[in-house]
């Protein structure tokens, strides 16, 4: 199975125009750019999971062709708002030669997304529903939708689990998308392949009013669900406050609840700026925490094979 990280950015993507704090300034520096979170899914088929505005560059910085489908989580924008673009792979083939690329998301999430994009329905794409705990119908791979919690503004939100069969091999992925936490586990979560899971922050924040996942909470689903290879960081934002930095004081900045601490000190992990730092972090935590497998942070464009 192969995953290609189209974007790993929060909703207004890493670093934020025209944003000065300590993250934004380091990451412009070094010209480093997270654009809104966005996955490829490639085995038999090849399958997009959501399709935000930034889906045209991500096409075009990939040389993406068109999808085999596409699979929504939920029905916030930078999830949804890019599915226009994809009528570029309709608009450059003969007429008869065109059929709907088919489009998956919870009938709570359609209602969000059809208010905006039902133009589409039936000429561009195929309206099919996912229902959590049921196996997606019409695609090779094995695909199961999860309910999660993101909120009452995303009360269709869902995570997907893949599950492939190649050459007598099984592989699973668990992919969580936007969450705060998950009120029934499926058993199916468990012993994952590969994690790809969302860490808005590294340190919890005292008040989590976008109903997002902080890297602190995640490590209990990572001990829980046990993945094999490997956990990859996504949904990375920059409201995590960096110490000393006079940017705290901008109302996108949360403060940390109880920020997570190296084990038997006082002291927390210091607050990344950039994907170098995230990582150096994550190898320090993987080893003090005792972690199931290492966890790689992503970048824009990154491509791994498990």
């Amino acid at each position: 199975m192969e995953i290609l990280f189209l974007g790993t950015g929060a909703a207004w993507c890493t670093p934020e125009y025209s944003c000065t704090c300590a993250i934004c300034s380091k990451m412009n520096a070094l010209g480093e750019e997270r654009t809104r979170t966005s996955l490829l899914i490639r085995n038999d088929e090849s399958l997009l999971v959501d399709c935000g505005p930034d889906l045209r560059l991500q096409m075009k910085a990939n040389h993406l062709t068109r999808p085999d489908a596409v699979l929504i989580t939920h029905e916030h924008g930078d999830h949804f708002l890019g599915m226009d673009d994809l009528l570029v792979f309709r608009r450059s083939i003969p007429a008869h030669a065109w059929h709907p690329i088919p489009v998956y998301a919870t009938e709570t999430a359609w209602k969000g997304i059809e208010v905006r994009f039902g133009y589409l329905l039936g000429s561009l794409v195929e309206k099919r529903i996912a229902v959590p705990g049921m196996m997606l119908d019409g695609l090779k791979t094995r695909v199961t939708p999860f309910k999660t919690f993101h909120g009452p503004s995303a009360a269709g939100s869902v995570g997907y689990i893949f599950e492939t069969n190649t050459a007598g091999q099984y592989g699973k992925l668990v992919y969580t998308s936007d969450f705060m936490r998950i009120d029934d586990e499926p058993q199916l979560l468990e012993n994952p392949d590969v994690l790809v899971i969302q860490a808005h922050w590294l340190h919890e924040p005292e008040f989590n009013r976008p109903f997002h996942m902080s890297l602190q909470s995640a490590l209990d689903y990572i001990k829980r669900w046990k993945p094999r290879k490997a956990v990859y960081l996504v949904h990375i934002s920059d409201m995590d406050l960096v110490p000393g930095d006079p940017g705290n004081n901008f109302m996108k900045k949360i403060p940390p609840r109880s920020p997570l601490t190296i084990p038997g000190s006082d002291l927390p992990y210091p607050v990344p700026t950039c994907s170098d730092e995230w990582q150096n972090v994550l190898d320090r935590i993987y080893k003090d925490y005792e972690l199931p497998c290492p966890v790689f942070i992503t970048r824009d464009g990154l491509k791994v094979i498990h």
